[in-house]
């Protein structure tokens, strides 16, 4: 990007400290400080101040975001390597050096998430909820556990043998697996089974094995093994082991080379099926001879890849131990407020922003379903609205979004949809979406051929008094009910008529799917515009700090590993800018360093909900700068896919995030500092005293800013409690 390296000249030359910026040295690993994200979130499991099943929760979290580590990152390295790169990464290490390095951590954090997990089983048995073994039971509970086995699991199970007439069977990604080694009889020939544990189909995976009111349980793979004399009458039980496999995700085909894209996602998604294997775990009690039989079946190394698990494999099921109804377990039921300027259901939506001009959206804090899924229905019934157009990354089964938009075309208004069907690990079900939306007679685009469209916005075009006005909402998370309750994203919905201008532009050319080059007064879109402006940006403020000395940055994003844009926050520093950077999980920076990055900070806020939320602020000689949008500061968010980033020129409004961004700079409860070696430290408050988390905080600010609101009175503020999900982080 030509514009990119001419900013960056600009700017180092403004910098009288003269550092090698190329040097490899300065830039930390991508996947060793992901992984370093994931020991923060392993310690929220360890810290007792967290309730007992929600530590459980983190634990959870743990065990699926790794499952997703190997399937995308590890799969990826592995595909460099099997197709002999060389190339360096920025850090100067090779594909093969990257596995080895993250395979030393990997197994350090299962060494830690190993004893969380006995420790917590502890805990849990001191609350009533117990996970025993099927050994264990007594001899009704037994009896129970038979019946329900022969009732429930047995016609679902399917042994295949292994042997030269029955070859080695497909392992599918991610299932649990029962290895059985059986004879004939005692000192006959040995036979090697499979049974694959279908769990995910109707059957929990932890079993209720007490009274009713008991927390008692075993696993069901526990009640399978106990139960194999069904599924080999008359034979001989050797011993039976669990596995499990996990594989490359890292099956996209070129788009750009496709006649149709549709068909290209869907064969991507049958090629992942069968994907090359990067990881097998098996069962820590697994003789040596059958775990080196199974790595050479599966065309795997030995020692490299695989897993040797104590505990419960697939920790990812932990999930549905959070589900138990202890309240006294959990955090306290978290409700969304209404928003204060749209609490009134009874006011047209677009008759309140035609007057406010723009409103602020921060989730979970104020509901997602009274803001953003009200302004689509409500544009979906109202008479006046012509057209609606939005692009849609993610959503989910619990959303309603869907339902208007089909209630719009249904209602004769022009409605587009850009759904991204390379949204990874939801292209089925985006798929499915996209299909339906058609079938309703929406007018459905896959965004631009080479590119994701990661963008978050709507675009509603409504017939007012005074002729044609454009309303719109852009924002940080994806349009889905379920992850709007657990992660913390911002959004702007306004009436100003120069966004409306910018987002027809967008929609123009993302349904068209060329002609890049258009013009845009206000958003910040990627890939052709927002590295470039943040440079130039960056090369301001270094120029202002000369002149002032009170130049700042501050950015809040999920990721820092753009080279270009950590390099210049380098130079920044060296010229005396501070900048504080608020990065949930990979960051290419190393603050601390003198000559270098004395004037950065790191911090990264861990908690009750995930941080999504994208911020980038700019003092700019007093003329405050503040810009809210989707893109993360990742070469691939910058240079290959669709984001939008607006600015937030409503002084109300930049108060309100300044607020949000000094709750999490001075936090003492929920933030961690990173070291110049990439090593994080948590920030502790004061001997004796409690401090709340970044979350407790922005809610009980959310709750007085409603409280504060011309006609809330004693009305009760808090709308309809929400389910908890989980939801995917993206």
């Amino acid at each position: 990007m030509p514009d990119a390296e001419r900013e960056l000249k600009k700017a180092e030359a403004l910098s009288s400290v003269k550092i090698d910026l190329e040097d490899p040295r300065w830039y930390l690993n991508r996947e060793l400080t992901w992984l370093e994200f994931n020991k923060r979130v392993l310690q929220e499991g360890m810290d007792n101040r967290n309730p007992l099943l929600e530590r459980v929760f983190f634990l959870s979290v743990v065990g699926s975001n790794f499952d997703e580590f190997f399937m995308k990152r590890i799969g990826g390295l592995k595909q460099q390597v099997g197709a002999g790169v060389k190339k360096l990464s920025v850090d100067g290490m090779l594909p093969e050096e990257q596995i080895e390095a993250c395979s030393v951590s990997v197994r350090q954090i299962f060494e830690q998430r190993q004893g969380l997990e006995s420790e917590l089983l502890t805990l849990l048995e001191g609350e009533g909820i117990l996970f025993l073994k099927y050994s264990d039971l007594s001899d009704s509970q037994k009896a129970r556990m038979d019946t329900y086995f022969s009732e429930n699991v047995y016609p679902l199970l399917t042994p295949q043998g292994i042997d030269p007439a029955h070859p080695f069977p497909f392992i599918s990604n991610l299932s649990l697996n029962l290895l059985v080694l059986t004879s004939e009889f005692e000192g006959g020939q040995e036979h090697l089974n499979r049974i694959k544990v279908p769990t995910g189909i109707g059957v929990p995976r932890f079993i209720p094995c007490g009274r009713v009111q008991e927390h008692i349980y075993i696993t069901f793979e526990d009640l399978v093994a106990n139960n194999l004399p069904h599924l080999f009458p008359g034979m001989v039980i050797k011993g039976s082991w669990l596995f499990r496999v996990t594989r490359n995700a890292i099956t996209e085909r070129h788009a750009e080379q496709a006649n149709d894209l549709l068909v290209v996602i869907e064969t991507a998604l049958r090629d992942r099926k069968f994907a090359d294997i990067v990881r097998l775990e098996v069962e820590s009690t697994m003789p040596d001879q059958l775990r080196g039989r199974l790595a050479a079946e599966l065309n795997i190394d030995d020692v490299e890849d695989v897993y040797e698990v104590n505990g419960l494999m697939a920790k990812r099921d932990l999930i549905e131990v959070w589900k138990i109804a202890r309240p006294d377990l959990h955090y306290p039921p978290h409700q969304p407020y209404d928003h204060p300027e749209l609490q009134s259901e009874s006011s047209n939506i677009f008759h309140i922003l035609r007057e406010k001009s723009y409103i602020l959206l921060q989730h979970p804090y104020e509901s997602f379903d009274t803001t953003i899924e009200r302004f689509v229905k409500e544009a979906s019934h109202d008479p006046k609205v012509l057209a609606i157009k939005m692009t849609l990354y993610r959503t989910g089964s619990e959303s309603r979004i869907i339902q208007y938009l089909v209630d719009a075309a249904h209602n004769g208004k022009q409605v587009a949809v850009v759904v991204e069907l390379m949204a990874r690990f939801d292209e089925s079900a985006n798929i499915s979406w996209a299909e339906e939306l058609e079938e309703a007679g929406i007018h459905v685009t896959y965004g631009v051929v080479g590119l994701k469209t990661h963008s978050k916005v709507i675009f509603v075009v409504r017939r007012d008094f005074n002729g044609l006005k454009r309303y719109v909402h852009i924002g940080t998370g994806n349009y889905h009910a379920g992850t709007a309750r657990q992660y913390c994203d911002l959004g702007l919905m306004s009436s100003d008529p120069v966004l409306g201008e910018d987002l027809t532009e967008l929609f123009n050319y993302l349904t068209m799917g060329y002609a890049p080059m258009r013009k845009y007064k206000k958003i910040l879109p990627c890939p052709n515009m927002l590295k470039s402006a943040l440079l130039q940006k960056i090369t301001r403020e270094i120029a202002q700090h000369q002149k002032s000395g009170e130049g700042l940055i501050q950015f809040k994003c999920n990721a820092l590993e753009d080279k270009d844009i950590t390099r210049a926050l380098y130079t920044a520093s060296q010229a005396g800018v501070k900048v504080d950077l608020i990065i949930r999980d990979t960051c290419r920076l190393r603050p601390g360093i003198t000559g270098l990055s004395e004037n950065v900070s790191v911090i990264s806020v861990v908690g009750r909900f995930l941080e999504h939320a994208r911020v980038f602020y700019f003092r700019n000689n007093g003329e405050d700068e503040y810009y809210i949008g989707s893109a993360d500061l990742m070469k691939r968010n910058l240079e290959s896919r669709v984001e939008v980033v607006t600015p937030v020129e409503d002084l109300q409004l930049q108060q309100l995030l300044r607020e949000m961004l000094d709750v999490q700079l001075t936090n003492t409860r929920s933030c961690w500092e990173m070291d110049k070696d990439g090593h994080y430290h948590q920030r502790q408050p004061e001997s004796g005293k409690k401090s709340a988390t970044v979350h407790e905080v922005l809610d009980a600010l959310a709750h007085k800013r409603l409280a504060k609101a011309p006609g809330s009175g004693k009305k009760k503020s808090k709308v309809k409690s929400a389910k908890k999900g989980k939801g995917k982080r993206n």
